[in-house]
Formats: C-alpha cells, structure tokens, sequence
C-alpha cells in the first residue's frame, strides 16, 4: 500500500529495500491548494491507495503540436523504473491535459512534441500551482520546440529563467552517476547537449533536456535502431529524473 498526502499527492511508492518516505505537508501551501487537497484525498488525513493506481502522465496541450510525439516512450521508461527503481507504476502512460486538475493526482510530468505550444492564462496558472505544490515536469524537446517552450514557460513562471544545471546538481547524482551531465542521445543540430531547469524558491521544479532528446531514447529499440548502449543511458537519465521528482526535499 501507498500513502498520499495532499500538498501535491507525490506518493512515494518503492519497495522496502529502495525508498519508504512520505512527504508532509508544507507550511507554504496556500489555503486554495490544500482545499483541492481536500477534493481530492477526501481530507486531511491520509488515504491508503492501491500502489498500481500511480502513473506517470505525458502533458497534452495545445497549438498543433504534436503532444502524442514519442509514443512508445513513457511505457519503456515506467517498465526500467518498476525494474531498476523497485517501484510500482501502471504500465501504461497516463494523458492530462495541462490546464485540468487531474494534474494534481501525478508526481512527474512529461511534455515533448516538435512544433507549436500554447497555453492559455488558464493553463498556465494551473501549470504554475501544480510545480510550486511539489509536481515536476520534464520537458523533452524531441527536436524544434525549444521556441514555443521557452515562450509558454514564461506565461509559467514569467519571474524566472531556464538556467543550465551544474553537472554537480543531485539530479545527475540519483540511482545512476552522470558526472558529464546530459548524455547525448540524438543529433538533431549537433549541438552539446543541455540539461536546463527551472528553479523556485530553490527547487528545481522543471527539467528541460535541450538537443539531447531522452524521450527518443526511451522508444522501443526498433524506433531509431539506437544502439543499447544509448538507449541505456537514456533509461538510466530518466529514471534519475524521476528519482528526483519522487525523493528531493521540498
């Protein structure tokens, strides 16, 4: 069994001899969240959930771009982490819609796609309380949406920058080691690859891998014919980030 509590349901569900931790409620949380707590646990006290209820959820939006990019990604990912990780995903990806408040009910959040990204004052705001509560999203340019991103993240989070992260950062340092930051996956312009975040309040609440692309990475092997030693470091920095996502301090 699961317990979740209700600043940002981020239930922590690895076995025994992984990770056995429960995040508590934050002083920080404003009385309009923990209200939607309320909504959605059905109190302040915390419920019992069935461990193969929590699934990691793929963010669809809107602009034309193609959210659904990637489409055997998230299911290969879940499959390394229940493996590598001890925990216990559904084996199947979830798809929220960025502006609903089923976001809520997700600890990590993955948006790629190539092309055009919009949200609305709606979904921004919504995007905005769900990363400051505690959520995490991983954002994975799978070539030719680093404008749009970069323009929608600052309806997000219109104080704030994407800033590249010091090989040094915990997010490098989880179950598997990358001391040389992002690996490489794909070409794409041929540019180094760049691991970028947004930090609030000191937390690093959005991961962004710029001419990286883990998501193509995660595909199955037949996608891209990528060797296995490429689509391993993919799974492996992508399992760290939803390490991260599940375990770093709020």
């Amino acid at each position: 069994m699961v317990w979740c509590i209700p600043d940002c349901y981020r239930c922590i569900i690895f076995n025994h001899s992984t990770i056995n931790t429960i995040t508590k409620m934050k002083s920080r949380i404003s009385m309009p969240f923990v209200l939607l707590g309320l909504l959605f646990s059905g109190g302040i006290i915390p419920h019992v959930q069935s461990q193969n209820q929590l699934s990691l959820a793929r963010i669809k939006y809107n602009g034309g771009g193609d959210w659904y990019s990637s489409k055997t990604s998230l299911k290969n990912l879940i499959a390394f982490c229940n493996k590598e990780l001890g925990t216990h995903f559904q084996p199947q990806e979830k798809v929220v819609e960025v502006g609903s408040e089923d976001i809520f009910q997700f600890p990590f959040c993955f948006l790629t796609g190539h092309g055009n990204i919009i949200f609305s004052n709606q979904e921004a705001e919504n995007l905005r309380n769900y990363l400051i509560a505690g959520g995490f999203l991983h954002i994975c340019d799978n070539y030719g949406l680093n404008d749009y991103i970069r323009r929608e993240m600052k309806k997000v989070f219109p104080e704030l920058e994407f800033l590249e992260i010091p090989f040094n950062h915990p997010i490098y340092q989880q179950r598997f080691p990358f001391p040389n930051g992002l690996p490489k996956i794909h070409e794409h312009d041929g540019k180094r690859p760049q691991g970028l975040g947004i930090v609030y309040k000191g937390r690093l609440v959005c991961f962004y891998d710029h001419e990286s692309d883990l998501g193509n990475g995660w595909e199955d092997a037949e996608v891209y014919n990528d060797s296995e030693e490429i689509r391993l470091l993919a799974l492996r920095m992508g399992a760290n980030l939803v390490h991260f996502a599940l375990t770093a301090p709020q």
